[in-house]
Order: structure tokens, then sequence, then C-alpha cells
């Protein structure tokens, strides 16, 4: 029954994800009818301006939207199943702030303009640099507050060579390039950038979604989840190194986008069981459908400058916050 459940809400999510991207294709600057679009995708005739507009620019953005949407809504799931924290998401580990220090290097040194790969390939490697160091500094044990502590202090650095960069950057235009890559954005990526973040994100999304059932072990604690076979040495590679390599890839071709992680499994869990496997997949659809809409809203937003996609989901985050601290306040 509950599998069932489950498969139900993922199919309907899915179809809400797919809603969104057929959104994100119909509206913007020039809206695009149904008709239209659908003669353009089908028979391939039509007025070459739309055919730009919708394969060369929304098509892409649209697709990068569902997919860094889906892998940090399913990072955000996985990290607060395994670390059994309710505010954990990518960020908590450090896995965000490493690859954004990585992406700021490639900018920074000039590496970016010497080759596309730049980018992706040191983001994916920070991040997976951020995850040594992370096992280093926690050591063999598997309690969640050791990696807790062990991320902060790794985004407290990455963060600190972030702000190192922008205040040594010699270039203005470097460095607003930089500030302005740091608030997130979908807008002017292509096809290029989708290839580039595939892999890492597919493959980062395939360990998450490896785990459901040693994270539900994991909620009768350590020595119960030992009791039922679970390698938690194991459990824990497979759950950073997806982590590390989904948020990597998505942070290269996207930008600092936070709280994603965050709000979706907050969203997704009231209508599951509320065990951690049962909101794996539905957190990876409705973080799809929150990012697509979320590009979408900046879109149609009548501003002189295309509003951040970064400065939106940030303020997506502060109301879960704010009802973990009204919750916190009543337990005092």
């Amino acid at each position: 029954m509950r599998r069932r459940w489950t498969r139900h809400l993922s199919a309907g999510l899915a179809a809400l994800a797919v809603l969104c991207a057929f959104l994100s294709l119909s509206f913007g600057t020039a809206d695009i009818p149904p008709t239209l679009l659908w003669r353009h995708a089908l028979d391939g005739s039509g007025d070459p301006v739309i055919r730009a507009i919708l394969f060369e620019l929304r098509l892409p953005r649209a697709l990068l939207g569902l997919l860094v949407g889906a892998i940090l809504g399913l990072s955000g799931a996985a990290l607060q199943g395994y670390l059994r924290n309710p505010l954990a998401e990518p960020g908590v580990l450090g896995a965000s702030n490493a690859a954004a220090l990585g992406a700021v290097t490639a900018l920074y040194f000039g590496f970016a303009s010497l080759s596309a790969f730049a980018v992706p390939v040191l983001a994916v490697a920070a991040a997976l640099l951020a995850l040594g160091l992370l096992f280093l500094l926690s050591g063999r044990g598997e309690s969640p507050l050791t990696l807790i502590l062990a991320g902060i202090a790794i985004a407290t650095a990455a963060s600190a060579g972030i702000s190192l960069a922008l205040n040594l950057s010699s270039n203005p235009f470097a460095a607003l390039e930089i500030m302005t890559w740091l608030l997130g954005s979908l807008e002017d990526r292509s096809f290029g950038d989708l290839f580039m973040a595939l892999p890492p994100i597919v493959a980062g999304m395939a360990l998450l979604l490896w785990n459901g059932r040693a994270l539900d072990g994991l909620t009768l604690g350590e020595d119960g989840a030992k009791a039922l076979g679970v390698d938690l040495k194991r459990l824990r590679l497979r759950i950073l190194t997806g982590t590390a390599l989904g948020v990597g890839g998505a942070v290269a071709v996207s930008g600092a986008i936070g709280f994603v992680g965050l709000i979706v499994p907050h969203m997704v869990r009231p209508l599951t069981d509320k065990s951690p496997s049962a909101a794996l997949l539905p957190s990876a659809f409705a973080g799809a459908c929150l990012l697509t809409l979320a590009d979408l809203f900046v879109r149609l937003l009548p501003t002189t400058n295309e509003l951040k996609l970064g400065v939106v989901t940030a303020f997506l985050g502060v109301p879960v916050f704010l009802v973990y601290l009204l919750r916190a306040r009543r337990v005092w």
C-alpha cells in the first residue's frame, strides 16, 4: 500500500513537472501560444524567430530547471534522512559552497574563457575535494553531529575563499561576473551547459536513490541500522559522493541556488508516510517543479534587469525557517 501510494505521488509530481516545463516553454518576454508551440515542435516548420526562441533559449533553460531542481530536492531529502535533521541541505555539508568556490576559481583566474569545461570540472572537483576533507575531519565516526560540524567548517572556509577572490579581484568586470554568478540564474544557458551538467547530476541522483531502504533503517538509530545489515560507512560514502557529484554539476551551470533542498522535502513529506525512502523520488520531481516555476516567475516579473533565481529561492526558504523556529520555541 505504501509503495503504491509513493508511486502514485511520484507519477503525479512527474506529470506536474512536465506541465511546468510546458509553461516555461510557452511564457516569457514573448508568449508562444500552445498551437504554435506544438506545430514548431512536431513538424519543424514555421517562423524561424519562434524556433530560435523555443529551441535555443527556452528549451535548454527549461530542461536545466528540471534537472537542477531535481538534484537539489533529492539531495536535500537524502541528507535530511541521513543526518536525521529537518534543516539539512547540501549547504550544511559544504558541498554547495565548495562547488561555488571551484567555479569562482575558474572565473577568477580566467580558466572559464579558455575552456567551456573549466567551470563544471572545477566545481565538481571542488565538491569532491570537500567530500575528502569532510571524511578527514569527521574521522571514523558515523555521528551526524560530527558530519554537520565538519561540514560547517568546510562551508565557512569555502565562503571565505569566495570573499577573498572578490576582495582581491583587480578587474571590476570579473568581480561583477562572479557576483552575478553567485546569485544563481538559468539565463542564457544552452544545450552545451545541459550536456556538461548531465553526467555528474545523473550519477549523483543514482547514488542517492540507491539508499532508500538504508535510510529507513537509520531511523532506528545507528545500532538498529547495523542490526538490519546496513553498512554505515558505505552508506555515508554513497550519500556524500552523490551529493558532491550532483550538487557540483548543478552549481556549475546554475550558480549558487540555495534553499531548494531545504524547502522541497518539507513540502513532500506530509504527503508520504514520513519514511526517508518515500520522500526521495517525490522530492526530486517536486524540486524540478519548484525551480522551473521560480525560473518562470523571474522571467515574467516586470523588472529592468531579470531577478536572479537564487534571490527568489532564498525568500522561499525564510518561511520554512520561521516555522521551525516557532516549533522550537514551543519546545523551549
